[in-house]
């Protein structure tokens, strides 16, 4: 890799798996490298953002994120990805490393492609793409090629050219791949983590390094940066699906997902927030539901994230001084979801 050029490394993965609290680490370890990051939300409400915003690291700062909120960020590459590189480059605040979120939609190919254009590859080069892995929903089949559910359903994203099933979007993934986070291996016995192994090697036909991670065992920037591949010029050997059958005068289906967001106030118990948002989650196979939540007495706002039954909440920060303090979830699911009884029933819980 030209060490005159600024590293970029791609995180991608499934909505859920992990992205931002693997980010939030590496930011936490990046020792004084100086990070911009770019994170292309899904949803109306910036959480990702936010909760990156807020971990006050100095090696990047509120001012050194950036948000791509108009869709699928592989299928507005020339809209905002390109300018939005090209604006960093011209500040005169240069990163050391630039960190670039995807949402669970994107497919990372089209997205490193855009390195070799003329105005980017020679002043930046992809030091790697990481893919993180929710190894317990892979566990429980999440990306079975029988999942009937999702299958021969379409994204709603107006800007999306792209359609892929669910599989064939993990597979991009993992094909693009220069390194594999097996996140959340703390909730699997040994023997179904070792089946989750094997399912992700055989998804790509290179050798790809595989580190499993954990609660409590969160990859740092050491490990994360520094891989030092340029993967922008070894993109042909790493085709998607979409790309293969755009090849062959093929089309097929993408899932479709929606989302919107929740309003709410002050809540008195977290614990029993926390069970009846599984609750709903449940009753209405809610995908994903993320956001921030006001609780009575707590000077911190306490950060939700749930993908499918689990759900994980903290404190992540304190609420500043000139801050409004309410509670607001983004719920995303399938195209077919009940969203006036979602909205109604999340909307009683914050309140």
């Amino acid at each position: 890799m030209d060490a005159q050029k600024i590293p970029a490394t791609v995180i991608t993965g499934f909505l859920g798996s992990g992205k931002t609290t693997l980010i939030r680490n590496l930011l936490a370890t990046a020792n004084g490298k100086r990070i911009a990051l770019i994170i292309n939300e899904f949803g109306d409400l910036g959480v990702d953002g936010d909760v990156l915003a807020g971990c006050g690291d100095e090696t990047c700062t509120e001012d050194d994120i950036v948000e791509l909120t108009n869709g699928c960020i592989c299928c507005t590459v020339a809209d905002d990805f390109i300018p939005t590189i090209t604006q960093l480059m011209e500040s005169d605040r240069k990163p050391d490393h630039i960190v670039i979120e995807t949402s669970g939609l994107a497919l990372p190919q089209p997205l490193v492609n855009a390195f070799n254009w003329p105005d980017i590859r020679e002043r930046v080069t992809v030091d790697g793409v990481v893919t993180v892995v929710d190894s317990a929903a892979v566990a429980e089949g999440r990306f079975a090629d029988d999942h009937d559910a999702v299958q021969a359903q379409r994204e709603q994203d107006e800007s999306l050219d792209h359609e892929s099933p669910l599989e064939e979007l993990f597979e991009d993934q993992i094909t693009c791949a220069d390194m594999i986070i097996l996140n959340k291996t703390d909730l699997l016995p040994a023997d179904a983590l070792m089946a989750v192994e094997g399912e992700v090697r055989d998804a790509t036909e290179r050798r790809v390094k595989l580190i499993r991670a954990g609660l409590d065992n969160t990859p740092s920037a050491d490990v994360l940066l520094g891989l030092g591949v340029g993967t922008e010029s070894d993109i042909e050997n790493r085709k998607s699906h979409h790309e293969i059958h755009h090849a062959d005068g093929h089309e097929h289906d993408h899932d479709e997902f929606e989302s919107f967001v929740v309003e709410g106030g002050s809540v008195d118990d977290a614990k029993k927030l926390s069970a009846v948002l599984v609750q709903i989650i449940e009753e209405h196979d809610v995908l994903r539901l993320k956001g921030f939540v006001e609780i009575a007495g707590k000077p911190m706002r306490m950060v939700v994230q749930a993908v499918g039954k689990r759900i994980d909440t903290y404190f992540d920060r304190d609420w500043a001084a000139n801050e409004k303090r309410s509670s607001r979830l983004v719920v995303i699911g399938l195209h077919d979801m009940d969203e006036t009884a979602i909205r109604s029933a999340v909307a009683t819980a914050l309140s």
